[in-house]
């Protein structure tokens, strides 16, 4: 009988471990969907940044020109 016990709680322990791993899984999967949507907001950020800043030379050299 003891023996018995001791199974059932290893088993019950096992499986609480096993849902442990696949909620951590799921938890760094997100994490890293995460990270990357950030990484490709930063970079559009940046062309956006990049793109005003040409703007602007574009447009001092213009009136640049025009003096």
């Amino acid at each position: 009988m003891p023996k018995v016990v001791a199974l059932t709680l290893f088993f019950l322990l096992a499986a609480c471990g096993v849902e442990t791993a696949g909620t951590t899984a799921t938890t760094v999967t997100i994490k890293k969907n995460e990270i990357e949507a950030g990484q490709k907001t930063m970079e559009r950020a940046k062309e956006k940044i990049e793109d005003a800043v040409q703007q602007t030379q574009r447009g001092a050299e213009k009136e640049e020109d025009n003096k």
